[in-house]
């Protein structure tokens, strides 16, 4: 079993910036693919970033690319999203996933545990 749990959220101005972490518990992740998705009201669910273990490859939905970077520090279990320019459609609840099946670094699918969230909202 894999415990995920987000923090750093909260409320930012349009433009600001946020780095979001999360910390793994229960089982190293430092062998997985680990990855961000989020979800606005009224919206489904949207895969943002993702991180192989080694930290050499990394995914990004075009509407993120140039502003949100993921990255990890195995030595300490954790995995970040740094967010800059954030805009009011970033608004959302933002988790954390472990891919502990291998292969697919951008395929959501592939991601069996999920964090409970942290709520990001940007305001114009």
């Amino acid at each position: 079993q894999v415990q995920l749990v987000e923090s750093g959220g909260g409320l930012v101005q349009a433009g600001g910036s946020l780095r979001l972490s999360c910390a793994a518990s229960g089982r190293t992740v430092s062998n997985y693919r680990m990855g961000w998705s989020r979800q606005a009201p009224g919206k489904e669910r949207e895969f943002v970033a993702a991180i192989s273990w080694s930290g050499d490859s990394t995914y990004y939905i075009d509407s993120v690319k140039g502003r949100f970077t993921i990255s990890r520090d195995n030595a300490k279990n954790t995995v970040y999203l740094s967010m800059n320019n954030l805009k009011p459609e970033d608004t959302a609840v933002y988790y954390c996933g472990a891919n502990t099946r291998g292969r697919g670094l951008s395929t959501y699918g592939l991601y069996d545990y999920w964090g409970q969230g942290t709520q990001v909202t940007v305001s114009s």
